[in-house]
């Protein structure tokens, strides 16, 4: 019987592996935190239903949002739907306790747990209570009424820890909420999947699997790179390419496009690094970083922008010349090419509709940006999850595949420990890779805890370290490298977001994600330092935790209008760095970044550029993701034609540059992270010289966008990819001078050689010196690794 082929994207279950067992909370911890919880998503009854447990609102108050939010909500919806909104609270959310476990048992850094413990405890006790709250009685004793006026007046006190406690609590229950709800999509009119575009089936692969058995497993290749992403996929499509033994390994499993785009609750644990929830020291950024086979590149937005020509120079004004060369455009191009990247098949959603045309209207600069999805149209808001077409060309289904095709192999679930080296006469070299592997479970999943695991030595002569820019270097510092450099020059592309409510259904989680671009604030101090206007991906658990929180009503009225929004995110380039280092106690990665002053006023001039975007192309509220600000409501009086003239808007903008964009109580996020292994033209400057070798280790290498400079500017899948490219050439010259080496050894003995085989060798030096040659014009790699292959099997 033939099985029929679907026509819409239906992705499979991705089981999460076990909550972890031991108690991260006391019981009575637990009661205090799902208290708060639920004043943040409370239930809400009008005021004579007198209980405590509800948000108590007036009459008039309650019929109000009730009947605003029955004016949006889509056709078709249940016709309890609202009922079931307003009574849903958090605590009562199925599987919203685990997941609330699972992020604080697996993800969360251990100083910033023992600080909500501190607090939950506190506020369990009368003394506590009473300091933090100015009443003697537990804080989940009180109605839901008086635990919101509590919170408040936290987002409002004198002290910064207060206000960002509170800030904190928000945004966790939000997204944890919002995640697991099924009460708030029907609402939205939100769909488990995309309603565009047909599923994918994607590469078949092959993972080599390391049999049950006692001690260290040994395996041997010419080349391990350690990570799957951007800088790693390429490599291993043109080192494989090139004849060499190639290994990719990550510590993340594949899941095939049938399994694409995961829920958000699946996502964050099985294709972003520590769940999602990566926060800098003083809680000021989020970090979102990929962690999926393919990298970055599994869960970007498929925005392929080059690199800037004046970032180009100033990175060559380092001493980097390679960067304003011809060569470098050709690996710019080369990378493009083979990723289909082309602005002709882009179809805007409203979302970059309003950001484009919003642009034009005020004369800010704007562009299309260019998409890697292989000349599709590909009009779909769900990649960050995962693509189920699998037409966005990253590396799970362009560079990978084609490695394989070429011989290279791969080991998922592998995690590296640290780099080995043997030392010969002063010199440090690298010969392999310690880590341990752990197998899928016993039905081919990860969900399940019969597992094998092994410790492994994967021996090579050149080992390459893609693992990007948070986790590179310490893998770095744990091979007992002592580059003071590594980790340091951490950059990255600080975002703040400004969302607009329109009079029309807009589904803005429709159509491709990013697809234009305002660059009018780029350069602000005439030193390439600025800041863009991007469209944000519209999946309600990304956007809604970044939006300030009021109150329950507030919250739950708000956040009804999803459907009608359009959200921009301000994405600086940033000037001033900061640090990735390990955590003294357990290793994990713990970031030093706040955004400076100098950034911060960058970002604020593109925040009321975007402000004004929104304003112009209609919008009847606009909404900044900073606490304290109040939503803009434009009146129905306002004019047209006076535009962004209007009065009242004009005293809305003025009361936002006042206040600045201040901690705690500006939300900032940041994608992109750049610079911990900082490429350089000396090593007291860097931890890579001009050719990705790590300075003092031979036969190490790293390929990720840590090795970047300073920031991008732009999206960094493409610059990553270019220099990955480029250090595949010096890859590719190294072998070249092991082979005039092997053949040099062969002449020597030539007493014993007959004159055939002199004049066989004869004519392989003379081919591997025309190979060389050919090395140093533009690298042609494809000519190059061709004829390569011929010279192997020749030999």
């Amino acid at each position: 019987m033939t099985v029929p082929e679907l026509d819409m994207i239906a992705p499979l279950d991705t089981p999460l592996p076990p909550v972890p067992p031991a108690e991260v909370l006391t019981p009575s911890q637990w009661i205090t935190f799902l208290a708060i919880a639920d004043t943040i998503i409370p239930s809400i009854a009008d005021s004579s239903a007198q209980s405590i447990d509800d948000l108590a609102v007036d009459v008039p108050e309650y019929n109000n949002a009730i009947q605003k939010i029955q004016q949006i909500i889509p056709t078709g919806a249940p016709s309890d739907a609202v009922q079931n909104y307003m009574k849903a609270k958090a605590s009562s959310t199925p599987g919203f306790k685990d997941l609330i476990h699972r992020t604080f048992g697996d993800y969360m850094r251990d100083d910033a747990l023992k600080g909500i413990r501190v607090i939950l405890s506190a506020l369990d006790t009368r003394a506590g209570c009473y300091l933090l709250t100015g009443y003697p009685t537990s804080f989940c004793l009180h109605p839901v009424n008086v635990r919101q006026q509590i919170l408040q007046g936290w987002s409002q006190s004198y002290f910064p820890q207060l206000r960002q406690l509170v800030k904190s609590f928000a945004a966790l229950t939000i997204a944890t909420w919002v995640k697991q709800s099924s009460a708030i999509n029907p609402v939205l009119g939100f769909p488990r999947a995309p309603v565009h575009g047909k599923p994918g089936k994607g590469f078949d692969y092959s993972f080599l699997e390391i049999p049950p058995g006692q001690g260290q497993e040994l395996v041997e290749t010419d080349v391990i790179i350690v990570g799957s992403g951007c800088g790693g996929g390429v490599c291993a499509k043109n080192l494989a390419e090139a004849g060499h033994r190639v290994l990719v390994t990550d510590r993340a499993y594949h899941f095939p496009a049938k399994h694409l785009p995961m829920s958000s609750t699946d996502a964050g644990i099985h294709l972003f690094h520590n769940g999602g929830v990566d926060t800098s020291d003083d809680n000021s950024v989020a970090f979102l970083a990929g962690q999926a086979w393919g990298g970055g590149g599994t869960v970007n937005w498929s925005a392929s922008l080059q690199t800037q020509g004046f970032v180009r120079q100033e990175w060559a004004d380092e001493g980097l010349s390679f960067f304003t060369s011809s060569e470098y455009q050709d690996c710019l191009d080369r990378v493009c090419q083979r990723m289909g990247v082309s602005t002709k098949y882009i179809e805007h959603n409203e979302n970059n509709r309003v950001l484009i045309e919003g642009a034009r209207k005020l004369g800010f600069n704007a562009k299309e940006v260019p998409q890697n999805t292989g000349g599709n149209k590909h009009y779909c808001g769900y990649c960050t999850l995962g693509c189920g077409a699998a037409e966005k060309q990253g590396p799970v289904v362009s560079w990978l595949p084609d490695a394989a095709n070429a011989g290279a192999q791969f080991m998922e679930g592998f995690e590296a420990e640290k780099i080995v080296f043997d030392f010969a006469s002063g010199r440090r070299i690298t010969t392999g890779v310690q880590g341990t592997w752990t197998s899928r479970d016993e039905t081919g999943g990860v969900s399940g805890s019969n597992k094998t695991k092994r410790k492994v030595l994967i021996k090579a002569k050149r080992v390459i370290v893609s693992c990007g820019t948070l986790h590179s270097p310490l893998l770095l510092l744990r091979s007992d490298l002592t580059n003071p450099q590594i980790g340091r020059n951490l950059h990255c592309h600080p975002a703040s977001l400004v969302a607009g409510v329109f009079p029309k259904e807009i589904r803005p989680w429709e159509g491709g994600i990013l697809t234009t671009l305002c660059e009018e604030f780029a350069n602000q101090d005439n030193h390439g330092h600025g800041a863009k206007i991007n469209a944000m991906t519209m999946i309600p658990s990304w956007v809604l935790p970044f939006m300030p929180w009021t109150g329950g009503l507030d919250f739950k009225v708000f956040a009804s209008k999803l459907s009608r929004m359009c959200a921009h995110c301000v994405v600086v380039r940033d000037r001033d760095s900061g640090q990735v280092y390990p955590d003294p106690v357990d290793g994990r990665c713990k970031i030093k970044y706040s955004p400076s002053a100098f950034d911060k006023g960058h970002a604020l001039e593109c925040i009321l550029g975007m402000c004004k975007i929104m304003y112009v192309m209609g919008a009847e509220e606009i909404i900044v993701s900073q606490v304290g600000v109040p939503i803009f409501t434009r009146s129905p009086d306002a004019k047209e034609s006076v535009g962004i003239n209007d009065a009242s808007f004009q005293a809305w903008l003025a009361n936002l540059r006042k206040r600045g964009l201040p901690h705690p109580e500006t939300s900032w996020g940041s994608a992109h992270q750049m610079g911990t292994c900082r490429m350089a033209a000396s090593e007291t400057k860097g931890v890579v010289d001009p050719t990705g070798e790590v300075w003092g280790a031979e036969g190490l290498y790293v390929a990720d966008a840590s090795v970047f400079p300073s920031a991008s500017g732009v999206n960094p899948m493409v610059t990553n990819m270019a220099i990955s490219l480029r250090l595949n050439v010096y890859q590719h010259r190294r072998r070249l001078v092991e082979l005039q080496d092997l053949i040099d050894q062969q002449l020597q003995k030539a007493v014993t050689t007959t004159a055939g085989d002199l004049d066989r060798l004869d004519r392989h030096r003379i081919l591997v010196f025309e190979l060389g040659e050919l090395a140093d014009k533009t690298s042609p790699w494809l000519r190059e690794n061709q004829a390569i292959r011929g010279f192997l099997a020749a030999y």
